[in-house]
């Protein structure tokens, strides 16, 4: 599993998932290359899941199968859930 941060850097040094990366939602159509190479299942937060939303929407259009999960605390929950 991989989950991508769309935040800006600051939001994300606020607080963030474990393992996650912070992959700015400016930045999502500049770096398509490196996140196919993500391992799979591909999950996207943000602050509420507005902009991970964008993202997502974007990245199944570019045929990359991945999910919106909300906010990173929706997120971080998730996570626990996997682990356990």
């Amino acid at each position: 599993m991989t989950i991508v941060d769309v935040r800006t850097p600051e939001e994300f040094m606020g607080g963030n998932v474990v393992g996650s990366i912070n992959i700015p939602i400016a930045e999502i159509e500049n770096r398509i290359n490196e996140i196919e190479t993500f391992k799979q299942p591909l999950y996207l937060c943000c602050a509420s899941g507005g902009r991970s939303g964008i993202a997502t929407e974007f990245l199944m259009s570019k045929g990359i199968d991945c999910k919106n999960v909300g906010s990173w605390m929706q997120a971080n929950a998730l996570t626990k859930k996997e682990i356990e």
